[in-house]
C-alpha cells in the first residue's frame, strides 16, 4: 500500500525547499522555503511518528554536519543522499543511514558504469542502497538525470533499465524533476509507469500539492509507489498539506 514518507532537504546547510530545476553550479537556486529549525529537529519529529523509509538529500557541499546531525538523531531510521560513492557509502551508513542513496557515482561520461555498480556491490550490501532515477522528460520519455539534475544521461526508465538495477538494491528512488518544487500536480505518468515496472520498493517525489495526491498514488500504482511531500507541505511553509493528515493517513494504512 502507499505511503506517506518524510523527507529532509539541506542546502548550504540549512534545510530548504527548492525547485528541483533551478538547482545549477554557477547561481542560486530557487528557494520556496528555508527552515528556522535544524535537520535533527525533523529527524526527531518524524521518529516520534513513526514515520520510517524517509530520506534526508543533501543538495550540494556544505551539508556534512546537518546530516550527520539528523541521522545521529535518529539512527537506522533515515536514508542519506548526496555525493555517495562507493568510497564514502559505509561512512554514511556508519553515522547512522539506513541505507545509502546513489545517483551520480554510477555513470560514468553520461552512461550507467557496471564497472562502478560492482565497486559499489563490493562495498555495501544491495540491502542497503537505493538507487535514485530521478528524471526529467523528454520527448522519449524519462531519461535519468545526475550531478543535482543538471545532466540528463541517456539511461531511460524503462523496464530494461529497472531490471539491470534491481539486483544492487532495496529501493528506488525517482524525484520527477521538472515539476519537483512546483506544487502543481504529480506527473501521473511517471507514478503509472513506475507502478508498471518496479519490482522494488519505489518512492516518488515532485509535485504533489494536495492530500488526495496519496489516494492518487495508491490508485494510479496498485499501492505499490509510496509519495513524498515537499514544498506543499505546512511543515516546510506549505499551504496545501498538512503533515498531520499524512501522519494519519500513514496509520489509517497500517490499520488495513
Amino acid at each position: 500500500m502507499t505511503r506517506f514518507r518524510p523527507c529532509i532537504d539541506l542546502h548550504q546547510g540549512l534545510v530548504k525547499q527548492i525547485v528541483g530545476g533551478s538547482l545549477q553550479d554557477d547561481q542560486e537556486p530557487q528557494t520556496n522555503f528555508t527552515s528556522t529549525e535544524n535537520a535533527a529537529h525533523y529527524s526527531a519529529l518524524y521518529r516520534a511518528d513513526g514515520l520510517t523509509g524517509g530520506h534526508v538529500i543533501a543538495l550540494g557541499p556544505g551539508n556534512e554536519q546537518a546530516a550527520s546531525s539528523a541521522l545521529a538523531a535518529w539512527p537506522k531510521g533515515l536514508q542519506f543522499g548526496g555525493g555517495v560513492t562507493a568510497d564514502n557509502a559505509q561512512a554514511w551508513l556508519d553515522r547512522g543511514a539506513s541505507h545509502v542513496i546513489v545517483t551520480s557515482f554510477l555513470f560514468e561520461l553520461g552512461e550507467l558504469s557496471e564497472r562502478r555498480l560492482r565497486q559499489l556491490a563490493e562495498r555495501v550490501p544491495a540491502e542497503q542502497v537505493v538507487i535514485d532515477l530521478s528524471c526529467r522528460r523528454g520527448a522519449e520519455g524519462w531519461h535519468v538525470a545526475t550531478n543535482r539534475w543538471q545532466t540528463v544521461t541517456s539511461t531511460p526508465i524503462n523496464a530494461a533499465t529497472l531490471e539491470k538495477l534491481s539486483p544492487y538494491c532495496a529501493e528506488f528512488l525517482v524525484h520527477a524533476a521538472d515539476v519537483e518544487g512546483l506544487c502543481q500536480g504529480i506527473d501521473e505518468e511517471l507514478v503509472t509507469l513506475l507502478g508498471q515496472l518496479t519490482q522494488r520498493p519505489c518512492t516518488y517525489a515532485g509535485g504533489a500539492k494536495d492530500i488526495a495526491d496519496l489516494e492518487r498514488v495508491q490508485q494510479l500504482s496498485g499501492g505499490r509507489i509510496d509519495l513524498t511531500f515537499g514544498s506543499a507541505l505546512d511543515l516546510f511553509g506549505g499551504r496545501g498539506v498538512r503533515y498531520a493528515d499524512c501522519v494519519a493517513f500513514n496509520r489509517a494504512q497500517t490499520r488495513r
